[in-house]
């Protein structure tokens, strides 16, 4: 299957029924904010000596689709956390995106989905971890923080309060993607270690190898991640993941700890990491950036580069984030060879890039 087919089974339904849901706003009244949204798709090694052209496409095509997604719902004056969702949601049903459709397989040859959400103007949290049955885990996260007096539920037990919630519920196969069963294969072989039953309910293996669409290492500990800003200045930050290829089952990364991959307040900013979440949790990546703002009145991309480039990479450790804050500064830091990554602001055109050379 080739990126361009990737990208066209990637479902927008989500994303229509936030345009239906979000509340009209008279385009002549006047706003005290101006809103503003970062996505991020992953970081890993992502190198133009590896890279097609076809698959380069694909991939700035699926960022420019999920960003203007979100626009869309914070032009019509959704919130900034149905902007989040929503996007997150598309980025969730495109298998090009280490997150629920297209989400990297445990060493047993499962899919177990992560993901966390915040609201930066009351503090509220929810993040689900290890889930195998919801569709969207994005939302399950959304109906932890919103339906519930938890911040975090893990296993069967969170997808079966998604299910009691009416949240779709799907087949664990709805999750396999040839390509990510193809890469846990290839490590598998590698290590010498031995390759687990090909999935219930997945599609017959092909007669011939699948084509090699990206690095084998570009969605390694690959993530989905938004933040955004409101008119109303109130900012938001999500955050989905399959986890680690070949990762132990059970492992859960820093997605949905709040404070470590994903963080979000009104007094300084929100955050959405990309990396190996257990340097990102040991150093709390995200909250120190906020932390970084708020206390020592940092400007927000010098915060980013402070824990980024000096604190994880003072650990060796890998990755990178996108940041976004109440007065309308954004940005992304990582130091990776690449990141998926795309933002765009009210009244301007979206800017993406992948490479570390790029603006």
């Amino acid at each position: 299957m080739n990126a361009r087919v990737l990208v066209a089974a990637a479902s927008v339904a989500a994303v229509s029924l936030f345009l239906a849901m979000a509340p009209a706003t008279a385009e002549s009244s006047p706003h005290p904010h101006k809103w503003s949204i970062v996505v991020h798709g992953g970081a890993g090694v992502i190198e133009r000596k590896s890279m097609s052209p076809e698959t380069e496409a694909a991939y700035r095509a699926a960022m420019k689709t999920a960003i203007e997604a979100g626009a869309a719902v914070l032009a019509k004056g959704g919130t900034s956390l149905d902007a989040v969702q929503a996007t997150i949601q598309y980025l969730e049903d495109n298998p090009l995106f280490n997150a629920g459709k297209g989400a990297v397989f445990t060493s047993e040859g499962k899919n177990e989905l992560d993901a966390a959400i915040m609201d930066g103007a009351t503090l509220k949290a929810g993040a689900v971890a290890g889930i195998t049955h919801t569709r969207h885990p994005i939302a399950a996260a959304r109906a932890v923080m919103e339906q519930s007096s938890y911040v975090m539920i893990a296993g069967h037990g969170a997808d079966d309060f998604a299910a009691s919630k009416g949240l779709e519920q799907v087949s664990p196969s709805f999750f396999f993607t040839e390509r990510r069963w193809d890469g846990l294969v290839k490590q598998l072989q590698q290590e010498g270690k031995p390759v687990p039953p090909r999935p219930e309910g997945a599609p017959p293996a092909p007669e011939k190898p699948i084509s090699q669409i990206e690095p084998p290492d570009a969605h390694k500990y690959g993530t989905v991640g938004v933040v955004a800003l409101d008119r109303s200045g109130n900012v938001a930050a999500g955050t989905s993941t399959g986890g680690l290829q070949n990762k132990l089952p059970g492992r859960i990364g820093d997605s949905p700890i709040i404070g470590a991959g994903t963080y979000a307040s009104n007094h300084s900013c929100a955050v959405s990491g990309t990396g190996t979440g257990e340097y990102f949790i040991r150093l709390t990546i995200a909250r120190e950036i906020c932390v970084l703002v708020e206390e020592r009145h940092m400007k927000l991309q010098a915060a980013a580069d402070e824990v980024i480039h000096k604190q994880l990479e003072g650990l060796h450790g890998d990755g990178g984030i996108i940041a976004i804050a109440p007065d309308g500064q954004a940005g992304w830091s990582f130091n990776t060879s690449g990141m998926y990554r795309a933002r765009m602001a009210e009244g301007s055109q979206p800017t993406i890039a992948v490479y570390n050379d790029e603006p």
